[in-house]
């Protein structure tokens, strides 16, 4: 197993993609226990590396199901982190948790991350669950989807609104009515709501 001064810097190298740090990432939570890889994982946030805390968050998102702490740091240590990267990873990792808990299981975390007051921790949610109607539960429900996304619609965080926007628009591809049905409720007159409308109505308005 590679030891966590061989992991950053093997991380160091991808400048490009996502795929050789979740690979690496596997390869630790394959071989080591899970506390030692939940230690491991609090190294490899520490560095300075961004590559490296992704490698860290990858592997706290495959502990995250059996580890109570794995997903408490992700998400209050992880989505404090700067980078954009790490928030890209933020979300993968909590989709993970969500598979591999059972999506339907998840709900109750699921909807406490959405309740979070860190927009990073909401938005890893409403991305990582893209395309939210592809996973299961809310693929025979998708209007539990859409009401989950459609209270983000005129947030103050525009990262977050966007994030929202296109998820109820990945649906509409599939679900056009549910989607139409919800956003006639909207107040149009928010500035934020409007913006969010155009990004979950975009191809609603093409049919």
């Amino acid at each position: 197993m590679q030891n966590v001064a061989q992991l950053v810097e093997r991380s160091s190298k991808t400048q490009h993609g996502f795929k050789d740090l979740a690979e690496a990432a596997d390869e630790v939570f394959a071989s080591a226990s899970p506390s030692e890889a939940r230690e491991m994982a609090a190294a490899l946030l520490s560095s300075e590396v961004a590559q490296a805390r992704c490698i860290g968050t990858f592997l706290l998102g495959r502990l995250a199901a059996q580890d109570a702490e794995a997903l408490r740091m992700l998400k209050e240590t992880v989505s404090a982190d700067s980078d954009w990267r790490v928030q890209e990873i933020l979300a993968k990792a909590f989709d993970r948790y969500c598979a591999d808990r059972g999506y339907e299981a998840a709900l109750p975390v699921i909807k406490e991350w959405l309740s979070d007051p860190s927009a990073n921790v909401r938005r890893a949610v409403t991305e990582g669950l893209r395309i939210w109607t592809g996973r299961p539960y809310f693929r025979d429900h998708p209007e539990v989807a859409i009401a989950l996304l459609e209270q983000f619609r005129n947030d103050d965080s525009e990262y977050l609104r966007k994030s929202a926007g296109n998820a109820l628009r990945d649906i509409s591809k599939k679900h056009p009515e549910p989607v139409r049905r919800a956003v006639a409720t909207w107040n149009l007159e928010e500035r934020g709501t409007r913006q969010t409308f155009k990004l979950a109505t975009r191809l609603i308005a093409e049919d």
